[in-house]
């Protein structure tokens, strides 16, 4: 097979180890496809697994690829791979052991890969993955969310907290959330009432909501139980030890972690396709430059408002 280019690392650390290299891309195994990327999409999740906090499950094999979520077009199938067929157009995520987005070519397993929709651009479509599964699932499958209830969104424009929104709004439900006062008008825009900043006063909205979700993990538990309902349920996306035992404890908070789930990710993508979820795009850069976009983005946290795309043509 030709020799690719990608983004990948000999060692766990900061951006600086990070290197734009040739690889081999692997065959794809059972139940996988390989995709010639033609969008990847950079998540919080990528600089966390680099920097070594998850190696317990990300292991210390190197080098390492870069990068999970992508959009692009099925160049190979592995055995019992029948859903999708070579020359499809596809969105999905490589495995979180994998990884590997940031490159020419990926290989991931079938059940995480679904079908582009056709009105979707590559970047658009690169946007969804992740962040479109872990609202769609926190929101749909763990929240039972329907029609006239009401939940609130902590990190209402953040890239999960946006997409919650919109997939909540579809579903018929009120949505109110907080974000930076400057922003407040772009909250408004999607939808969401009422908008608070991020300090608010939790009285002020006492017992309203059935869901409270806070995206970023840094709601107060005394104020997230404030603003629910009797029998709400409040849903945390950001684990750390103490809170997977809070979860497992009897009442009303859960810690969710989104996982490859093929019907889920179909689900998102349709929504998406019909104009129901749009992520915005910040910055758009090719695969030569991505290293010091990658950069910028995790140590200044620049571009805001929308995903920094990474592009391969």
């Amino acid at each position: 097979m030709t020799t690719m280019k990608r983004i990948q690392y000999h060692q766990y650390g900061g951006p600086e180890v990070l290197r734009l290299e040739d690889f081999q891309p692997a065959r794809p195994g059972p139940g996988e496809v390989l995709v010639r990327v033609k969008a990847a999409a950079a998540n919080p999740m990528d600089w966390k697994i680099r920097s070594g906090e998850m190696k317990i499950m990300t292991g210390r094999r190197f080098p390492r690829g870069l990068g999970h979520d992508f959009a692009g077009v099925v160049a190979a199938v592995g055995d019992g791979v029948t859903r999708l067929s070579v020359g499809d157009d596809v969105l999905g995520g490589a495995s979180l052991k994998a990884a590997g987005a940031f490159a020419e070519m990926v290989v991931a397993e079938e059940k995480a890969v679904v079908t582009k929709p056709a009105n979707l651009s590559w970047e658009e479509a690169a946007a969804i993955p992740t962040v479109g599964v872990t609202a769609f699932q926190s929101m749909v499958n763990t929240s039972k969310l329907h029609a006239g209830q009401a939940v609130f969104i902590h990190g209402c424009l953040g890239g999960v907290g946006r997409a919650a929104a919109q997939i909540a709004l579809a579903h018929g439900a009120s949505v109110g959330g907080s974000c930076r006062d400057t922003a407040m008008h772009e909250a408004h825009d999607l939808g969401i009432a009422p908008i608070v900043e991020f300090d608010f006063d939790a009285t002020t909205l006492a017992g309203r909501f059935d869901v409270v979700f806070d995206t970023p993990g840094t709601l107060p538990i005394k104020a997230a139980r404030t603003l629910l309902k009797p029998g709400g349920r409040i849903i945390d996306i950001v684990p750390t030890p103490a809170k997977f035992v809070r979860s497992v404890l009897p009442g009303p908070y859960q810690v969710m972690i989104g996982k490859a789930v093929t019907t889920d990710l179909e689900a998102v993508a349709q929504v998406a396709g019909k104009g129901m979820l749009r992520l915005p795009v910040a910055r758009t850069v090719p695969l030569g430059e991505a290293i010091a976009a990658l950069t910028e983005l995790e140590r200044n946290r620049t571009p805001k408002g929308g995903k920094l795309i990474i592009t391969t043509e």
